[in-house]
């Protein structure tokens, strides 16, 4: 069991250190790491997100120390921005009530985090863009990383059979035909898509439906085997026939779909980029942190 950390006698909680472990594991999704190697190294992750928490509050405190200035119009565009993701000013209340957390608590802490990124900003302005060679050596060194898998882009109808007799499966079955045959019988590859979304909205039971039964992009083994056999035997714009799953009777619509293979140096150049940029921004980061750290008192009990 991982031991508490203390700063300077204050706690570190572990809401803090899971924000911290959110952050690394989106950010190392998002740059390929799969979720079962993450799963593999939570450990590690863990830990690592309690010293980053501990940063955190090292940079908070160091922040208040040099009393950076934080101006209302700033805290406002935050707070506003924060209105707009939660959908609206009712829904971003609502959301504040369900904290426990006052509009004057929030702007306090809004304050709080933009003076710390001014600090961090302050502490990485020397830190140089990557340059293309270092890209490239980057794309060079590591090119077996970089090879998508097979995926494709599908939308479907589903029409459950779970828990039904026979008798209402026999008339399930005989829905999902009706609705299949509407859709082919649109007419061209538009009026098909279109029919598609039509009928997946009025008689899907798949949550999906309200989306034109739009499942995104998806490889290989993220599907059910019956599903994901065929959604990959079809050919771009062609309706499924009817396909039994343990869910129920799908028809699927295909498209578009990516081969998957090697990546290039030039599709993946912004992301090796963000990469290499976060990885300078770190050693900048720990350097600084590792200063603030030799003038506080950390302990672990």
């Amino acid at each position: 069991m991982m031991k508490q950390a203390y700063v300077n006698g204050e706690p570190i909680s572990q809401q803090a250190v899971q924000f911290e472990l959110d952050r690394l594991m989106k950010f190392y999704l998002s740059h390929g790491m799969r979720k079962e190697e993450i799963q593999a190294n939570l450990e590690k992750l863990v830990a690592r997100a309690q010293e980053q928490a501990i940063g955190a509050k090292l940079l908070i405190l160091r922040a208040e120390e040099l009393d950076i200035a934080v101006s209302d119009a700033e805290v406002d565009r935050e707070v506003a921005r924060v209105v707009q993701q939660a959908g609206g000013r009712e829904n971003f209340m609502r959301a504040l009530a369900e904290q426990k957390l006052s509009e004057d608590e929030l702007r306090a802490n809004i304050r709080k985090g933009v003076r710390v990124n001014k600090l961090v900003q302050q502490a990485c302005q020397g830190v140089a863009e990557p340059t293309e060679d270092e890209v490239s050596a980057f794309y060079t060194a590591h090119r077996a990383e970089f090879v998508s898998e097979e995926q494709v882009l599908a939308q479907h109808i589903l029409v459950k059979t779970e828990g039904l007799d026979e008798a209402d499966k026999a008339e399930a079955l005989e829905k999902i035909k009706r609705i299949r045959a509407r859709i082919v019988g649109a007419g061209d590859a538009g009026d098909v898509g279109q029919a598609f979304c039509n009928e997946a909205r009025d008689n899907s039971d798949c949550p999906s439906g309200q989306q034109g039964g739009s499942l995104g992009w998806f490889g290989h083994g993220q599907m059910v085997p019956e599903f994901d056999q065929v959604a990959f035997a079809l050919k771009c714009g062609e309706v499924s026939d009817i396909v039994e799953t343990q869910f129920g009777y799908h028809i699927i619509l295909k498209t578009d779909e990516h081969a998957g293979g090697q990546q290039e140096l030039a599709e993946v150049a912004p992301q090796i980029r963000d990469l290499l940029r976060h990885q300078a921004r770190g050693r900048a980061m720990d350097a600084f942190v590792g200063e603030l750290r030799e003038r506080a008192k950390i302990e672990y009990k």
